[in-house]
């Protein structure tokens, strides 16, 4: 009974506190040594083309599964989970998919469309603008 007792004592004084133990969740993204990287955000850059959105900022290369948060200190270095108070608030405030094979080429083109398109509403703005005043100079001349 004795041997029982102090078999069972030490068995407790070998597992560990339930309030200490982490799990440790790794994985791997296979990035290249030197990954291309594209500013989304002033301090935020994200690694161009590639299948998953894989962010930089703050030293730390970080990748987003599912809910949770990875980060590591090289691009092909592991990946270990992050608790999310620990995770930029710019990393969290970023939509899903957003970035996923983002190209600054693209975003380039984008710009410039979008450019372009507002140049052409402001143009037919001012000249509506300018038909309107012209009208009205005519109904009061009449």
């Amino acid at each position: 009974m004795k041997k029982l007792l102090l078999a069972s004592v030490l068995s407790l004084a070998v597992l560990p506190a339930p309030g200490r133990s982490q799990v440790g969740v790794q994985i791997q993204i296979g990035l290249p040594a030197q990954p291309p990287l594209v500013v989304v955000q002033p301090g935020i850059q994200v690694v161009e083309n590639w299948d998953e959105e894989v962010f930089f900022t703050g030293g730390y290369y970080w990748v987003r599964r599912d809910d949770y948060w990875y980060r590591a200190r090289g691009p092909r270095a592991t990946f270990v989970y992050v608790e999310p108070r620990r995770v930029p608030p710019g990393l969290v405030r970023l939509p899903p998919g957003q970035f996923k094979h983002y190209r600054k080429e693209q975003e380039k083109a984008e710009k410039k469309a979008w450019k372009q398109q507002e140049k052409a509403e402001k143009k037919a703005w001012k000249q509506q603008e300018k038909a309107e005043k012209k009208g009205g100079k005519h109904k009061g001349h009449d």
